[in-house]
């Protein structure tokens, strides 16, 4: 019997599924907001700040005592000095209680009121690279900052003006201004990954369920009845409710990412939400293309595990691409989501001409075809009564 309204039925099917199975509740919406506020909550701060930092005064004099001011008043750094050998403090730094260890031997005033070179060392756990940069570039410019005002001491105290003085100690000045993260910001960087790929992974998976669970449950041909046997019509009705959903949930990380964190948003807006729908769009097409080919929820969403975990790697987020070998950068093409990261940056932070992300967002609607191009085969597998009911 034919249905009257077969896209409202499929529509109004598949909120039902939504609103009476947890899973489905959780993974269109519950699940990407908690992700969301669990990140934002970690990296709220935006910048590290007072990082333990053991210092080893060997020399105490006025000197190694504002060699250790200096440090201590960097936002990074957090000093205790109550470590009483180097051997000590290399201790806590292998036990993880001090991220660095900065060592001011005996003599250091010593040999710099003689006029001579003098060195203080500094000892970093860079395990974690950001965190030992941040330590490393913080500490090298209170050391340089106290290194400069000792010499400017010493040419003053020779007669010179200080105009004199100050082009003797930098002839040189750098002046830099940088550009997209003037902040060198947490925020700006791990989130601007993390929660993109929220989004990308729960709409991978929530399509996969969407579409599996008909296979898994043997309730394909119902589905299809829904729809008057048509294929189309089956696919809008049941993705259209995920579509708006994971569209809100994108909505949602563009209030935290601009309004809560603080990125600067110097692009189009609307861009960046028409890249987000694509990109939800694409995933959703990747989803099509998995179900078909494996027949399998669950090979399905395993093969999305590592699909979406590659992503991490190949995608371009902490890696630059030009920098990756041949293979790489061709790998780099099969995730949707290294074409929305470079609308989604270009827009946000570098004020990107808008025909660039057009060009991006061609590609992700390439992905939306490729999907379009498996759909008649997905019928096939829908009505194959020996595809269902596989765990």
């Amino acid at each position: 019997m034919a249905v009257k309204y077969p896209l409202f039925t499929v529509i109004g099917r598949e909120y039902k599924r939504i609103a009476s199975e947890g899973a489905s509740f959780f993974v269109v919406l519950i699940g990407p907001l908690f992700a969301f506020f669990l990140i934002t909550s970690i990296f709220y701060s935006s910048v590290p700040r007072k990082l333990p930092v053991a210092v080893v005064d060997m020399d105490h004099t006025s000197i190694s005592r504002k060699t250790t001011a200096f440090t201590n008043a960097t936002p990074i750094a957090a000093v205790n000095s109550n470590y009483i050998s180097l051997t000590e403090a290399r201790n806590a730094m292998n036990e993880g209680k001090v991220d660095a260890v900065l060592y001011i031997p005996e003599g250091t005033e010593k040999n710099i009121l003689k006029g001579n070179h003098s060195s203080v060392e500094l000892y970093l756990n860079n395990a974690n690279v950001i965190k030992g940069s941040l330590l490393n570039s913080g500490i090298q410019k209170a050391i340089k900052t106290l290194s400069a005002g000792i010499k400017l001491q010493t040419h003053l105290q020779s007669g010179e003006t200080e105009k004199q003085a100050i082009a003797q100690i930098i002839p040189i000045q750098l002046h830099s201004e940088i550009l997209f993260n003037p902040f060198a910001s947490y925020a700006y960087f791990i989130t601007l990954i993390l929660l993109p790929v929220m989004l990308t992974v729960f709409t991978l998976f929530g399509t996969l369920y969407a579409i599996g669970s008909e296979l898994q449950y043997g309730t394909a041909a119902e589905w299809l009845q829904s729809s008057n046997n048509s294929i189309v019509i089956a696919l809008i009705g049941k993705l259209l409710p995920y579509t708006i959903f994971f569209f809100i949930v994108a909505v949602c990380m563009n209030i935290d990412l601009f309004s809560i964190l603080g990125l600067p948003l110097r692009g189009s807006i609307g861009v960046i939400l028409l890249s987000e729908l694509l990109l939800i769009l694409s995933y959703q097409s990747v989803a099509i293309l998995l179900i078909t080919l494996t027949k399998n929820m669950r090979l399905a969403i395993s093969l999305a595990s590592a699909y979406t975990m590659l992503a991490l790697t190949y995608a371009g987020f902490t890696f630059p691409t030009f920098g990756m070998p041949e293979v790489a950068q061709v790998l780099n093409r099969i995730f949707p989501i290294s074409y929305w990261m470079n609308v989604f940056s270009g827009q946000s932070l570098r004020a990107e001409d808008i025909s660039n992300s057009f060009t991006q967002m061609l590609y992700l609607a390439g992905f939306i075809l490729l999907g379009c191009f498996f759909i008649p085969r997905l019928k096939y597998v829908l009505s194959n009564q020996k595809y269902w009911w596989k765990i």
